[in-house]
């Protein structure tokens, strides 16, 4: 394989749509629609409306959001690991690999990210107010950097462990970690907090709920237990959805070097 990277690239990307047709890979799509059309229809009837019916629902929704992600790209790497040694040896640039994968699951949680916002909105509606561009496209983007950014964990995790059985293994621990560290279940403080703030669900929460605007659809008698940490995260301010924007984004890259670092060591693979 003489090819340069961004030709390396394109072939990539191309075989990932082909055994995605091949292995009828839609049916992903039809997982996510069946996934929020049941909690769209489970979560509170005041949901946009108090304050703890829509931080219960944003919670259960990022972490649909999460499971989406990370179910599309879990085994993806590690069911070629053989595959990619070979061509690693013979001149395949793990960058140019990870990028295709990246590039095509981009194309995978975008389409599912339209499915799961028009559901919602069909279902629930949405907030009544938006921050600066319309609560749709807000909570679109919310619900693609969520979802993009725990399939890229899904391909780190792929990259990392040799087989799919370690894989799935693996994945349970991954979304209980991301469930417990919200911050909407627990109050997180010292490690904890710190770890927190290294999830995908800490950063895809605030960003919904400052969408939503929730610090002002709290009733009376939970203001007066209410954090004030807390309610300054889901603060409706461009700062704090921005803030949360990025932080996803970062998330996306890191977990992007990870893959790539991890696959530069397939060769030493004693299988």
């Amino acid at each position: 394989m003489r090819s340069t990277r961004i030709e390396q690239v394109g072939v990539y990307i191309g075989k990932c749509f082909r055994i995605f047709r091949n292995e009828k890979g839609y049916k992903a799509f039809i997982s996510a629609a069946v996934i929020i059309i049941i909690i769209s229809g489970v979560v509170g009837s005041e949901m946009f409306y108090s304050f703890s019916e829509t931080q219960s629902g944003a919670f259960a929704l990022i972490c649909a959001g999460i499971w989406i992600g990370i179910f599309n790209s879990i085994q993806s790497i590690c069911s070629e690991r053989a595959i990619i040694k070979r061509e690693y040896r013979t001149g395949l640039h793990i960058s140019s690999y990870v990028l295709a994968r990246m590039i095509y699951e981009m194309v995978i949680c975008f389409i599912e990210t339209i499915i799961v916002t028009v559901i919602l909105f069909a279902i629930r509606g949405g907030p009544d107010n938006s921050i600066f561009m319309g609560s749709f496209f807000e909570i679109f983007i919310t619900f693609f950097l969520v979802i993009y950014s725990a399939d890229v964990l899904g391909l780190a995790v792929s990259s990392i462990v040799k087989t799919e059985q370690a894989a799935m293994t693996v994945m349970p621990f991954v979304l209980i970690l991301q469930l417990v560290m919200s911050g909407v279940i627990f109050k997180l403080e010292g490690i904890f907090g710190i770890v927190a703030n290294l999830t995908i669900s800490r950063w895809g929460v605030n960003a919904f709920c400052s969408i939503a605007d929730v610090t002002w659809l709290r009733d009376a008698a939970f203001y007066t237990i209410a954090r004030p940490s807390l309610m300054d995260d889901y603060e409706a301010t461009l700062q704090n959805l921005l803030n949360s924007w990025a932080i996803l984004c970062v998330f996306i890259v890191l977990y992007g070097v990870v893959c790539v670092v991890a696959l530069k060591f397939v060769d030493r693979d004693k299988r």
